[in-house]
């Protein structure tokens, strides 16, 4: 079928439910000056307005945002969340009423927040159970959206299995992270999480509960994936799953010229088998780095290692993984030094270390466990996250880190390059136009009281430095985990995918009620 015969089929399928939409707005009028009515759904989890869960869920991880709901729902079946949501739908445009799913509390800008509406407590979806299917060759595991992946994790390696692709940081959940993207350091192997993914059950904004993959309601199906959760919310989803292995021998080394740095990385990508994750990190004047590694590294020539000085330069730290189980350790270390050998770091900076499966993909964990620790945890996080182009990448970081960000970051600024072969162009993320494109993640965290370097308003003004230089520069440079203020910069961050993207909220959403936060569409209020 042509673009346009699609578009014209989209087209009808929002009148048809704007057109029904006015006759239950009619029918359901004096449900519409009563919100209360809420109460008198027949759910099998709860609605709460009490006052301490409502600040709790007008807060989130970036702690910039407060935007304080009316009420929190928590769901105890996937018929609790279309209830509620097809009895919103049915007030129309005479309600306020949005609805926010809110998976960890992760988002950074407000997004998993409502004002005034309602939000949804995924955590609390503890249905369906999770099931594991080993007996075919390609293995899967059935979640719910509400799941955190480090507890899909821990329950599929009871089964020597594992999801392929993840996250960083695994206390987040299914839904969230799909709605997204779900990126890291395999995401050159087997692309982003929303790559790895066989079906979906989603409520829509309509309340319809519908199940899609790419043979059933295939246009939802993409939609969802990446798509801001503007579409439907995640309610399940079909993950699947590789062999796991016990033992992960994780590497750094560093580099000081930033060519040598990226043409390293490139060339790993593109090679077979070479390593399971490959990321990299910028580290601006940083004094005594090594003596930090050794912790939990060691250097592969102690005496050279103890002779390095890492102050006032800006270096450039290649991270590898490679996964084996222990009767594979002679091998792989053969494997390890082979593709080591032919790479341009400084030779005096090889750090290796040996952890099992689990202590590699939950790591960012026992940080978080160290800042709840000195009460660093919950500060403000204002994060940029970046894909841009490789054609870019150089004249990126020259300005980048010559010019804007000249000091030691207060956290880690990510840098390592992806396939766009991986991804799916179908699906709603937006990614540049490239073969290879870089993932650039500034995670700073603010002292709240400080006017300094490490306060709030000097990190976002260097966060607006950078993205003003990108747009006059014209790199081509898309952001993830995107913020925008107004419909025209959402326009021009999707490009040629926002007629459709915003025809399938029509669709799905017809009334906007789905994740407000975004600020991509508004609800229209009407009072007659």
């Amino acid at each position: 079928m042509s673009f346009f015969g699609k578009q014209n089929i989209l087209f009808l399928k929002g009148f048809m439910i704007l057109f029904l939409s006015c006759i239950a707005t009619r029918f359901n009028f004096c449900l519409s000056n009563n919100p209360f009515s809420l109460k008198t759904l027949p759910l099998e989890g709860h609605l709460s307005f009490d006052e301490t869960s409502l600040n709790k869920a007008s807060k989130d991880f970036g702690n910039r945002y407060q935007y304080h709901p009316m009420a929190v729902m928590y769901p105890k079946s996937v018929s609790d969340i279309a209830t509620t949501i097809k009895h919103i739908w049915h007030m129309g445009h005479s309600s306020h009423l949005t609805v926010a799913a809110r998976g960890h509390g992760h988002s950074l800008q407000g997004q998993s927040q409502t004002h005034g509406g309602i939000v949804i407590k995924m955590e609390s979806l503890k249905v369906p159970e999770m099931q594991i299917h080993v007996g075919n060759s390609s293995p899967y595991v059935d979640v719910s959206g509400g799941e955190l992946w480090i507890n899909i994790l821990h329950e599929t390696l009871k089964y020597g299995l594992a999801p392929r692709s993840w996250t960083d940081y695994l206390h987040l959940t299914v839904g969230g992270t799909l709605s997204n993207a779900g990126v890291s350091g395999q995401a050159f192997k087997h692309g982003p999480q929303i790559s790895n993914v066989q079906q979906l059950e989603i409520v829509t904004g309509t309340g319809e509960v519908v199940n899609c993959s790419e043979k059933q309601n295939e246009e939802l199906f993409q939609s969802v994936l990446g798509g801001l959760g503007q579409f439907g919310i995640i309610t399940r989803a079909r993950i699947l799953l590789e062999p796991a292995p016990s033992m992960v021998k994780w590497i750094r080394v560093l580099y000081s010229d930033f060519t040598e740095f990226t043409r390293d990385q490139e060339r790993l990508i593109s090679e077979e088998n070479a390593f399971d994750y490959i990321e990299g990190f910028v580290i601006i004047n940083r004094t005594g780095l090594l003596n930090n590694w050794r912790s939990s590294f060691n250097p592969q020539d102690p005496v050279q290692a103890s002779h390095f000085k890492s102050d006032g330069k800006t270096l450039f730290c290649l991270e590898l993984a490679k996964y084996f189980n222990f009767q594979q350790i002679n091998i792989v270390n053969q494997d390890v030094e082979r593709h080591l050998s032919r790479l341009n770091y400084i030779r005096s900076t090889l750090f290796q270390t040996e952890v099992t499966y689990v202590e590699f993909l939950d790591r960012v964990h026992v940080s978080e466990v160290k800042l709840r620790s000195k009460g660093l945890w919950d500060v403000p996080h204002p994060w940029l996250n970046l894909f841009i182009p490789k054609s870019k990448i150089h004249s990126f970081a020259q300005f980048v880190f010559g010019n804007i960000l000249t000091q030691t970051s207060n956290g880690p600024v990510l840098i390592y390059p992806v396939k766009k072969s991986k991804w799916d162009n179908r699906t709603s993320v937006v990614i540049p136009d490239e073969d290879i494109f870089y993932l650039v993640a500034f995670l700073t965290s603010a002292v709240p009281s400080s006017n300094g370097t490490d306060g709030l308003e000097h990190i976002l003004s260097q966060n607006k430095r950078i993205l003003e230089y990108c747009q006059r520069e014209n790199l081509g440079v898309k952001q993830y985990l995107p913020h925008h203020n107004t419909q025209e910069e959402w326009r021009d961050h999707f490009g040629t995918k926002w007629e459709i993207f915003s025809q399938r909220k029509f669709v799905y959403d017809p009334f906007a009620i789905l994740a407000p936060g975004q600020r991509i569409f508004q609800k229209t209020i009407t009072t007659s």
